[in-house]
């Protein structure tokens, strides 16, 4: 069959195939306990600090964050943090990571994936892996997430960098369309 000109110049694949994954990056899959009077997910069992099922990984704060419906909230880069984000079942995130340690066997790699969503997982993204991530929900999104390192609003010893939101290409953003 032929196509209409335009038809042609327009037309594309979709990939269906799992993103790059990124050497280091960690998804764990959490039990969710549900009756009829609600839900309960365990997030994680802690030893003098050490998250059980993350090898190497001692918390040392927990935080929570909301994200207003189509905000971006990226890219976010850490030079010694391990970030362990936890997104709610009912609230649903576009997760962007991207691999930018020098030398790295996944050096440039791209991740793309949803948190949320009514699964319940943790997140690892390890230092070096820029990340961000946008509310694709109609309501404020939720992050709860454990780091290895204590946050400082002092530059001189502070571990919370930016690159820009649109580092990744402003379409790794847009939600799949098709």
């Amino acid at each position: 069959m032929d196509w209409s000109p335009e038809a042609k110049r327009a037309f594309s694949l979709q990939s269906y195939g799992a993103w790059a994954r990124i050497d280091g990056v960690e998804l764990v899959e959490l039990e969710r306990h549900a009756d009829d009077g609600g839900s309960m997910t365990e997030l994680a069992r802690l030893a003098a600090g050490r998250v059980e099922g993350l090898a190497g990984f001692e918390a040392r704060q927990v935080n929570y964050s909301e994200v207003e419906p189509g905000a971006i909230k990226a890219f976010h880069l850490h030079a010694r943090q391990t970030d362990v984000w936890y997104v709610p079942p009912s609230d649903r995130m576009l997760v962007v990571l991207v691999d930018v340690r020098l030398g790295s066997k996944t050096e440039g790699a791209r991740m793309r994936l949803t948190l949320g969503q009514g699964a319940s997982r943790l997140l690892r993204i390890p230092p070096g892996v820029a990340h961000g991530v946008r509310n694709l929900g109609g309501a404020t999104g939720r992050v709860i997430y454990f780091v290895d390192v204590q946050f400082s609003p002092d530059p001189a010893s502070s571990d919370e960098g930016r690159l820009p939101w649109d580092y990744a290409g402003a379409d790794v953003w847009e939600v799949t369309r098709g």
